[in-house]
């Protein structure tokens, strides 16, 4: 399997994986001119997505979808009903949906792809565990609380691609109104850096190679302290050879597992 990142960021999201003949564009977070550029750049041609899937619907989400549905219209778009509906109020794009039910599974092509519900604060919010060729990669990007789904799907990831948002010192200190901290605190907001690590060291994913630390907070955040935090708790749990990174707002990525 290959995972391509566009973009990963509280400014867009948007990443692709393949498998076999498939390929699965999951969000479109970003202008679409700046999209189709970065979709390029990782060997990822527009026209030849098989489907886009979409974790919820805020905007850094699906901002490009009104623009490149109508650039490329016969690319199928899949979310839960209750995301698919409020993106279509969102963007207008109302047509080319399949709406599935959170915790549904299905297979796109050469890829097996399973949901689960995930804590945030969206209209049916979920995270992905895509599967082919007996590899399995791991997307969750929006949550504020571990759940047991979360927990499953994580634990049979090859490789995955996790939320570590906000250091929890950085975001107290920060200027942010007391509201949005509470947000970001709360169980449907986002995981901070130590959250992360934790489901890390409480899982201990037996066949997890790479773990990708996704939607870093550019003001709440540094990606050496998300690394760090993550790499203690990978140690502690027996995990050395475990690859870490973070994931960027403004550089494409590729991997292959």
């Amino acid at each position: 399997m290959r995972l391509s990142v566009f973009a990963s960021g509280s400014k867009g999201n948007s990443l692709a994986v393949q498998g076999g003949s498939t390929t699965i564009v999951v969000d479109l977070g970003l202008s679409c001119t700046e999209l189709e550029s970065r979709m390029r750049q990782c060997g990822v041609e527009p026209d030849s997505i098989d489907a886009i899937l979409f974790t919820h619907d805020h905007s850094d989400h699906c901002a490009a979808l009104d623009v490149f549905h109508r650039h490329h219209p016969q690319v199928p778009l899949l979310a839960t009903d209750g995301t698919a509906g409020a993106i279509a109020m969102r963007t207008k794009v109302e047509d080319g949906w399949t709406a599935f039910e959170t915790g549904g599974e299905f297979e796109i092509g050469d890829i097996a792809v399973e949901s689960f519900s995930v804590p945030h604060d969206a209209a049916d919010p979920v995270g992905y565990l895509f599967s082919c060729g007996g590899e399995s990669l791991f997307v969750a990007t929006d949550f504020g609380t571990v759940t047991e789904p979360v927990r499953q799907a994580f634990r049979r990831a090859n490789c995955a691609v996790l939320e570590s948002n906000h250091d929890p010192v950085m975001l107290t200190q920060s200027g942010r109104p007391p509201s949005l901290k509470q947000r970001i605190h709360g169980r449907s907001g986002h995981l901070s850096n130590d959250d992360a690590a934790d489901l890390l060291r409480a899982v201990r994913p037996p066949n997890l190679s790479a773990l990708f630390l996704a939607h870093l907070s550019g003001e709440c955040n540094e990606p050496h302290l998300a690394v760090r935090t993550a790499r203690e708790a990978a140690d502690a749990a027996g995990m050395r050879d475990l690859r870490i990174e973070p994931l960027s707002q403004n550089c494409v990525f590729s991997f292959e597992f």
